[in-house]
C-alpha cells in the first residue's frame, strides 16, 4: 500500500498549522516586557538610539521595552548574550557598525555576526566626517590631498579607538587616495577630538555626532562628509563625491548605523511586525528631532532583508580591508 499521498497532505498541513501559530504568534506579540540588550555604556549614540525606540516601541506596541547595558570587549559581550538567548522575541540587540566589523577583527568569536541573528531593521546613521585642526594648511579636499602626498607620514589622525568606524574609515581613504597618515588610538571619542583641536593630532575621520558641536563652534575645521548627500545637520560641508574629481572618492562611504536584531529563529512574523513599527516610528519628525540631538540621522526604508544584505556587505567590504592593509588591534 502507498502511504506517500497522506504523508503528503500530513505534511502540509502540519506546515499550515505552524503558519497559523506564528501569525497568532504575531498578533498577540508582545504579551510581555521586551528587553533590548546594548553593549555600551548609558549615555552613548547606540544608548541614546535604544531608549527612543525603546519608548516609541513601547507605545506602538502597547507593551514595556526595556534598555540593559551590558558594556564590553567592543560590544561582544551583550551581542553573544542575545545570541544565546531564546528566539521568543522577548530579547533584542540594539547593535552598531562595530558588530560586523567585529566579525573581521575578532575571528574566534562565540557567534556568527550575521547568521547567528535575525536583522530587523536599521533606524540611524552617523555619516564619517573628515575633520582637521583650524591651523591646518588646507581649506578643502583637494587641498588636503595635495598637503598629505607631499609630506607622506608627516600627519597622524586620531580615532575613538582600534577597529571602530573612525579607524577604518581612515584606512579606507588612506587605501583608495594611496596617502600615509599614522594612527593614533584614543580611549573614546572625547580625548580623540579634544587633541585635534589642541593640535597635537592633525585629524580625525570622525562620527558626525562626536564632532558635531566643535564643528558649529569653531573649534576645528570639517572638510568634507563621507554621505551620498550632505547631512541636515552640517549643510555647509560639502561631501566626498562633490569635493575631489578623483573616482575613488566619489563613493567613499562610511557610516556608523544603528539597528536592532533578534536572536536567529525568532518567528519571522514577529520579525516583521517589530521592522513595520520601527520603519514607522523612523519616519516621523519626533525620530528625526530626537536622532539629531545625538547628530544621527533616521533611517526609514530598512527592512529585515535590507538590513541583512547591508551586513553582509560590510563583513565582505572589512574583511578586504582588514587583509589589504594589514590592519591589527593596536
Amino acid at each position: 500500500m502507498n502511504f506517500y499521498p497522506f504523508t503528503g497532505r500530513a505534511m502540509l498541513a502540519a506546515a499550515a498549522l505552524v503558519v497559523s501559530a506564528s501569525a497568532q504568534a504575531a498578533d498577540s506579540y508582545p504579551s510581555k516586557p521586551v528587553r533590548l540588550i546594548v553593549g555600551f555604556a548609558v549615555g552613548g549614540p547606540t544608548d541614546i538610539v535604544a531608549r527612543v525606540i525603546a519608548n516609541d516601541l513601547g507605545k506602538d506596541l502597547g507593551q514595556t521595552f526595556i534598555v540593559e547595558n551590558r558594556p564590553g570587549a567592543n560590544a561582544t559581550i551583550a551581542a553573544s548574550q542575545v545570541a544565546r538567548a531564546p528566539a521568543d522575541g522577548y530579547t533584542g540587540l540594539i547593535a552598531a557598525t562595530n558588530h560586523t566589523i567585529n566579525a573581521v577583527l575578532y575571528p574566534n568569536l562565540p557567534f556568527e555576526s550575521v547568521s547567528d541573528f535575525a536583522p530587523v531593521a536599521a533606524v540611524a546613521v552617523a555619516p564619517t566626517v573628515l575633520i582637521v585642526n583650524k591651523d591646518f594648511p588646507a581649506k578643502n579636499l583637494a587641498e588636503f590631498l595635495t598637503v598629505l602626498r607631499a609630506n607622506p607620514d608627516k600627519y597622524s589622525y586620531a580615532s575613538a579607538g582600534s577597529g571602530g568606524t573612525p579607524h577604518l574609515s581612515a584606512e579606507l581613504f588612506k587605501k583608495l587616495t594611496k596617502t600615509s597618515i599614522t594612527h593614533v588610538p584614543y580611549k573614546g571619542a572625547a580625548p580623540a577630538v579634544s587633541d585635534v583641536m589642541a593640535g597635537h593630532v592633525a585629524m580625525s575621520f570622525a562620527t558626525l555626532g562626536s564632532v558635531l558641536p566643535q564643528i558649529k563652534a569653531g573649534q576645528v575645521r570639517a572638510l568634507a562628509v563621507a554621505a551620498p548627500g550632505r547631512s541636515p545637520l552640517l549643510p555647509d560641508v560639502p561631501t566626498f563625491a562633490e569635493s575631489s574629481s578623483e573616482p575613488e572618492l566619489k563613493t567613499f562611504r562610511l557610516d556608523s548605523w544603528y539597528g536592532l536584531m533578534m536572536p536567529k529563529g525568532t518567528p519571522v512574523a514577529v520579525v516583521d511586525r517589530l521592522a513595520k513599527t520601527l520603519q514607522r516610528i523612523a519616519g516621523t519628525p519626533e525620530f528625526a528631532a530626537q536622532m539629531a540631538t545625538a547628530g544621527l540621522q533616521p533611517i526609514t526604508d530598512s527592512n529585515p532583508k535590507r538590513f541583512e544584505t547591508q551586513m553582509r556587505d560590510e563583513v565582505t567590504l572589512f574583511t578586504d580591508l582588514v587583509k589589504s592593509s594589514n590592519l591589527k588591534i593596536d
